[in-house]
């Protein structure tokens, strides 16, 4: 894909991109990685220009999006780190060429030949999500005025100027409702209700549990295989996934290139950790996937713990409370 000369080259890289999932948080890291160091980590799935391309065809009902494909979309995600910082950086800034549609009423206009897409993971509630957004967004337009000041001082002062679309989303893989406010007026105060000073903007979510696993089947596709996967949550979702039929989903991933392959390899590197499934089957499991065979991927698993390990996880929890309050109790007899 040929570069647009509107778009700005690449500032520097903060830091190297996220490997795949499945590797363990490296040491002393703080920021979204060390929250769940065996999670598939989002940039590994929207970095991927075909997931990427897939994702936004099949969540946004847009002319623009409709028949995107992986050539349209460049990862731009990196360029923005000395802006914010690594402990800020936003999961997946993507460039999408514009269609050929309306090329000739854009010539020798000052549109932007592209637009962003801006994708947030969480997964959990965030109540300040617009406001991140908003940060990221501001971010991108501060490069992207700074690119086209390069030797036309005032370029971005005429009238006709304008500045990219970016379409803010967030994708959220928890299974709890979805309650922070979609606008972003509704996170800033307004005294007598007066709105005419308030910046606003709407994002757009994904709730990955919106959808049904059949939902999600019949759309044929290899991102709604990592959603599918992205869905299981607790052992009544494992048991749903496993229920499906293995012919469905090797059909999808029949003919698919071996860098998608890979990431769906790490997600379910990912899945394995969570179920706590051995050494042994999670090597298994890799197999399957590399071979194409996904619908036959837990049927020799002696044992799912899902449940289990977090009923070990809080006993382990309540215990060490308990320790903390019987060390006080007796620093404090001692004091006496």
């Amino acid at each position: 894909m040929q570069h647009d000369q509107n778009m700005p080259s690449q500032a520097r890289k903060g830091t190297e991109p996220d490997s795949a999932a499945g590797r363990g948080a490296e040491p002393g890291r703080t920021g979204k990685g060390a929250l769940h160091n065996r999670d598939t980590s989002s940039k590994t799935i929207f970095g991927d220009p075909v997931l990427c391309a897939q994702f936004l065809r099949d969540h946004f009902d847009m002319p623009l999006l409709k028949n995107v494909q992986p050539e349209d979309i460049e990862d731009v995600s990196e360029r923005y780190i000395p802006y914010l910082g690594a402990e800020f950086e936003p999961d997946s800034v993507q460039k999408i060429r514009v269609l050929d549609i309306g090329r000739e009423k854009r010539r020798g206009s000052n549109e932007p030949p592209f637009f962003v897409s801006l994708i947030e993971h969480k997964s959990r509630v965030d109540y300040d999500v617009p406001m991140q957004l908003l940060r990221y967004m501001v971010c991108i337009w501060t490069e992207y005025r700074r690119e086209m000041e390069r030797g036309r001082e005032g370029y971005t002062r005429r009238k006709g100027f304008r500045y990219p679309m970016i379409i803010p989303i967030v994708y959220y893989e928890g299974k709890a409702a979805w309650t922070a406010h979609m606008h972003l007026r509704d996170r800033i105060g307004a005294i007598g209700k007066v709105r005419e000073w308030i910046p606003d903007f709407r994002y757009h979510l994904v709730r990955i549990h919106d959808y049904s696993n059949q939902e999600l089947l019949q759309r044929g596709d290899e991102m709604s295989l990592v959603m599918l996967i992205n869905k299981i949550q607790d052992t009544a979702d494992l048991e749903q996934f496993i229920r499906i039929p293995p012919d469905r989903m090797d059909r999808i991933i029949r003919d698919s290139p071996e860098h998608v392959i890979d990431v769906l390899v790490s997600a379910m590197e990912s899945l394995c950790f969570k179920i706590d499934a051995s050494a042994e089957e999670r090597t298994l499991c890799v197999r399957k996937v590399r071979e194409r065979k996904m619908g036959y991927l837990f049927e020799n698993m002696k044992h799912i713990s899902i449940q289990e390990e977090r009923r070990k996880t809080e006993e382990q929890k309540k215990l060490t409370e308990e320790q903390k309050k019987l060390t006080e109790e007796q620093k404090k007899l001692t004091e006496e």
